[in-house]
């Protein structure tokens, strides 16, 4: 297979700290869904989430680095570059920029809850598959949410999703495996002081291998 035709898992989020609840959560759906790669996308910002207790992007970003170390996968902070503050914009971006490139949008059954208040999320599934994974506690609500109603016409299993020739959507693919209970949420309880330990200079994207930019909009080498 070509490069221009590696199958792509996107993987969005704060990452404010990464952990290995990341790392487990795509291996076990690159193995799943037969991917090639798997891009991290770290967000500067999530208009549904607290800005809050959020960690620098650098510091998010370095720190999906630190996990994503000897996998198959790209930590970008393409978002900030792209001035995209909705996951719809960004992935039309990434349609228009790699064409060729076969993306299918990986996300957790706590994100399909809410999905209903993206910005155009039908246009989100009719752009590229979704892949769901499922997380401890939220699987009643996504299985009730107005978006799972829409999509559950959709459905398609892993294995007959990994076989396809080509990709078309909506397809809608569910992914379960043994919990993990780790949380970003429960690592910065008990450590507060993360993100400090990430200082310096600013990592590369590995997606389009630039500074990271920092919080107030410039970027250094």
């Amino acid at each position: 297979m070509t490069a221009a035709r590696l199958r792509t898992g996107l993987l969005g989020g704060s990452f404010n700290p990464a952990h290995g609840g990341h790392r487990r959560i795509t291996r076990f759906a690159m193995d799943a869904l037969g991917l090639d790669e798997m891009w991290w996308l770290v967000s500067p910002g999530n208009p549904l989430k607290p800005k809050a207790g959020m960690a620098p992007l650098a510091a998010r970003v370095r720190s999906a680095r630190a996990q994503a170390r000897r996998m198959p996968v790209r930590v970008t902070a393409i978002e900030r570059r792209l001035g995209s503050s909705y996951t719809i914009d960004t992935l039309r971006a990434l349609r228009r920029i790699w064409p060729r490139r076969r993306f299918v949008w990986v996300m957790g059954a706590d994100n399909l809850a809410q999905f209903h208040h993206w910005k155009d999320w039908r246009g989100i599934a009719r752009m590229m598959p979704i892949a769901v994974i499922a997380r401890p506690g939220y699987d009643d609500d996504a299985l009730a949410s107005p978006a799972m109603v829409w999509l559950r016409r959709y459905r398609t299993d892993a294995a007959s999703f990994r076989n396809r020739g080509e990709w078309s959507a909506p397809a809608l693919i569910e992914l379960r495996f043994d919990p993990d209970p780790r949380s970003a949420t429960a690592i910065r309880r008990a450590d507060p002081d993360w993100a400090s330990r990430m200082a310096g200079t600013p990592p590369r994207d590995q997606v389009t291998h630039h500074p990271v930019q920092t919080d107030n909009g410039t970027e250094r080498a």
